[in-house]
């Protein structure tokens, strides 16, 4: 392709003068940064190229690789959705990020490692800017103790049995609309916490 004389002048001069990148060079003439990188090695000016700031977007490459290496098949709006969303809404990529890495916390078997990873990752937090991950983290450290029983057991108790009968004493007590006093409370929690049977009634209801 010939370039003309007044076009290679018009980029010599943005160039020399200017001080314009290849790139916004090409852009801005509407042509390709190879044709823009011969004119001026022809011209012998072309000088290195200062390299990139690093962009915020860099501790996520990991991540954007792993991702489309998991999800081959993405369309190519759903990655121009996913390189947005990075470009974007930074915050929220670094927030799923670290909800991602707390998972990790329950990989572990040793309360030692536990109790580091969770020490680090609470520092990462910290230092995330991001509040809803920051007061996540000071709730993590306030209960870091009781978290970590659940090493100290071997993982062989969780806290699911005793959210099921909290859930449980709440039921019944709101299916009460409350009680008179606090002993037929008790009595009625006794018979559905416990599965204790239940007294005959005197009416049987159809």
């Amino acid at each position: 392709m010939a370039i003309a004389p007044e076009l290679r002048a018009q980029i010599l001069r943005l160039y020399q003068v200017e001080l314009w990148r290849v790139g916004t060079i090409a852009r801005e003439l509407h042509l390709h940064s190879d044709t823009v990188q011969r004119v001026l090695s022809a011209a012998s000016v072309l000088r290195a190229e200062q390299p990139l700031r690093p962009s915020q977007i860099d501790p996520y490459l990991p991540f954007i690789r792993d991702t489309l290496a998991k999800f081959p098949t993405l369309a190519a709006k759903q990655n121009v959705s996913l390189r947005e969303s990075l470009a974007y809404n930074l915050k929220s990529v670094r927030a799923y990020l670290l909800k991602e890495e707390f998972q990790l916390f329950w990989e572990y078997d040793s309360p030692a490692w536990a109790a580091k990873f969770l020490e680090a990752w609470c520092k990462r937090a910290m230092r995330s800017r991001i509040d809803p991950v920051k007061k996540f983290a000071r709730t993590v450290r306030a209960h870091r103790d009781l978290l970590l029983n659940y090493f100290r057991a071997k993982k062989q108790f969780s806290s699911g049995l005793v959210e099921g009968l909290n859930n449980k004493a709440e039921v019944t007590l709101r299916k009460a609309y409350g009680y008179r006093t606090f002993r037929i409370a008790e009595l009625s929690l006794y018979h559905v916490l416990g599965k204790l049977p239940e007294p005959k009634l005197a009416h049987r209801f159809f």
